[in-house]
């Protein structure tokens, strides 16, 4: 386990030297017998202290943040009326002043000495950060260790982006309570930071000297920060008449850039994100707030290299995805959704967890979404796992992305009883760039000289460029005029004209 850190110390490690102003006041009185005000007492002259939290405002790197931090030496970091008073006070502030709020619970739970009535107030404080959160305003969570209890079943659990300390045990029962109970030890290695990341329950693991650059490089993307963007690409070429089976052989490449590429090339700041916070990951997807050229979003997007012919996204993909939708929704910034995918996974698992529910959820989910939304056809786009990451305001197309409801040696198969007749079918299809933009599925092409496996760092940076340029055109519009032209855009898609 790790040395614990005090309230003071995630202060000092976070927040710019001396710039911490607290927002406490003296506690609110409570109801309490000889006994309980000994120990109130006790943990006062321990800590030094006069509750279990810590509440005010600071910066990081400038700008300026709120800040709630329990103190575990005091009672075990419980959670009483005065300490839930002193919390819920706080995160009303910071949404009054329009603040990020950063939240480091370290705590064995509501105080038993209160009884029902301290179990009772995670509702208010749950309540207050749901709040804040519908304002648009950050909210970030560290877990210390332990985090256990009603408050990880809280207010430790809401996060935008929530991330603990290495080695930290952080769980629903606390060991000691389940071993009380059941007469037994609960499972080793269950209830720690590394297993919940691995499962998709948190976003990271993080150690505290890294705390502060996360948070400001969060802060960058969440707050919807942007940096003035200027237009540097060429003269548009003509585009190229490739073969639309040439096209589906290049995006197959082993070697061709993906979503990694992208990041690693094109984004200027990036914070991965795991799961679905509800206990699935998947590894054929990908989740982090990024900017591009300072333009900041949530970028979501198919991982080819963790996928194969056996390994297929499936609908915990789709959930992570929906999860990237609300976070952008919640937060006010553009959404990039990245398609380069395979198929979604064809089994009995995927049926009864309920892929297609999830495809048309996604579906729904982009087409109303109210913050902008980009979607980039990376490379292979096949069926209705590529379908749902499609809608948006602008669609773009790398020159040897495609999309079709399925491979074109699946459509052979149905049409011609074989797979021999898959590049005529690919042809027939209208499925590469040049017919998507044809057509009006998609809005641009982004080039490949002449193949994207062959220059991953150029066309990574091009398509960084791509999506920084669309980001800015389309924040500077009036948001009921880009929810009403994509509706309208997805109403007409392939009608005659009027």
């Amino acid at each position: 386990m790790p040395a614990r850190l005090s309230a003071p110390d995630v202060l000092d490690l976070v927040l710019d030297a001396d710039s911490y102003r607290s927002w406490d006041t003296a506690p609110v009185e409570v109801a309490a017998d000889a006994g309980y005000r000994a120990d109130l007492a006790a943990a006062r002259a321990k800590t030094g202290l006069d509750e279990s939290v810590l509440t005010g405002e600071g910066t990081v790197r400038g700008r300026r943040v709120a800040v709630i931090a329990c103190e575990f030496g005091f009672l075990a970091g419980s959670i009483g009326v005065a300490a839930a008073e002193r919390i819920v006070t706080a995160v009303e502030r910071a949404t009054a002043e329009g603040l990020p709020l950063l939240a480091s619970p370290t705590s064995g739970g509501t105080r038993m000495q209160e009884g029902t009535l301290a179990f009772v107030q995670m509702v208010k404080i749950a309540a207050a950060i749901t709040v804040h959160k519908t304002a648009g305003l950050p909210y970030l969570v560290y877990l210390r260790n332990p985090t256990t209890g009603g408050v990880f079943a809280s207010w430790g659990s809401l996060g935008h982006v929530t991330v603990a300390e290495p080695g930290a045990l952080v769980g629903f029962l606390g060991p000691r309570v389940y071993r009380a109970l059941y007469g037994e030890e609960f499972p080793a290695g269950v209830q720690t930071a590394e297993n919940l990341y691995a499962n998709g329950v948190i976003d990271g693991v993080v150690a505290p000297k890294w705390l502060r650059h996360l948070v400001h490089r969060a802060l960058r993307v969440m707050t919807g920060e942007t940096d003035p963007f200027v237009d540097e690409r060429p003269a548009r070429a003509e585009l190229p008449d490739v073969p639309a089976w040439q096209s589906v052989m290049l995006s197959r490449r082993a070697d061709r850039p993906g979503i990694r590429q992208l990041l690693r090339y094109a984004a200027t700041e990036q914070v991965p994100l795991s799961g679905t916070g509800q206990g699935e990951t998947d590894t054929t997807v990908l989740v982090s707030l990024a900017r591009f050229r300072g333009q900041p979003c949530v970028l979501f997007g198919q991982d080819r290299s963790g996928q194969s012919p056996e390994t297929t996204m499936g609908p915990g993909a789709l959930r992570e995805a929906r999860r990237a939708m609300k976070l952008a929704g919640e937060l006010g910034i553009p959404l990039v959704s990245v398609i380069d995918t395979l198929g979604a996974s064809l089994s009995r698992e995927a049926e009864e967890r309920g892929l297609a529910p999830e495809i048309a959820r996604c579906l729904a989910d982009l087409v109303t979404l109210d913050t902008p939304t980009v979607s980039v056809l990376l490379g292979q786009g096949t069926g209705g796992g590529a379908l749902a990451l499609l809608p948006a305001d602008r669609v773009l197309a790398a020159q040897h992305g495609w999309l079709a409801p399925l491979p074109p040696e699946g459509a052979s198969a149905i049409v011609h009883r074989d797979t021999s007749h898959a590049p005529r079918m690919a042809e027939a299809q209208g499925i590469r760039s040049r017919d998507l933009l044809r057509d009006g599925v998609i809005d641009a092409v982004i080039p490949e000289l002449p193949d994207a496996a062959d220059e991953p760092i150029g066309f990574s940076k091009r398509v960084g460029e791509a999506i920084a340029r669309e980001l800015a055109t389309l924040t500077a519009l009036p948001a009921e005029h880009r929810y009403a032209t994509r509706i309208a855009r997805y109403r007409t898609l392939g009608l005659p004209p009027a």
